[in-house]
């Protein structure tokens, strides 16, 4: 990864996030601390199939590619590219999982990133806001299927 973000910048881009929309200001303020901010460049994989997953990550601007490898050696299939306002590697933060697909960056990235352990702090000590944070993820991922099933409904 390359730099952090600090300051009023992270907490704005934080702040614009549809996953904290179910959060006050005031609670997303006392969370905030558990959040890194970063900027990652173009050209950048975030994680390789298979890579032990740490950290999910909220992307506030820029594109990743996602792929998954196939049966023929250096073959992938592009399942997906994430936007703003998109969410990854949110499965293996929950269940411990290594990562299913690779992701790499197509433009630069800015992130809202939490890491295992300090999910499981806001999970274990602030259980109200943990459940609206929850929420949000809930929203994007479902958000996410139903544009999937739109876009596979298309074909046929």
């Amino acid at each position: 990864m390359d730099g952090i973000i600090s300051g009023e910048v992270c907490a704005r881009m934080t702040r614009e996030l549809s996953f904290f929309s179910f959060l006050s200001d005031q609670e997303l303020s006392d969370l905030s601390h558990h959040f890194t901010c970063r900027h990652v460049p173009a050209g950048t994989v975030l994680w390789r199939e298979g890579d032990v997953c740490d950290y999910m990550a909220f992307i506030t601007s820029g594109r990743v590619l996602i792929k998954v490898g196939t049966e023929f050696e250096g073959k992938d299939v592009v399942v997906g590219v994430l936007a703003d306002g998109s969410m990854v590697g949110e499965r293996g933060m929950l269940d411990g999982s290594p990562h299913k697909v690779t992701a790499e960056v197509l433009e630069d990235l800015d992130l809202v990133m939490i890491d295992h352990e300090n999910f499981r702090r806001i999970l274990d000590k602030h259980g109200e806001l943990a459940v609206k944070l929850l929420k949000g993820m809930l929203l994007s991922v479902s958000t996410r299927l139903e544009n999937a099933l739109g876009r596979l409904a298309s074909v046929f």
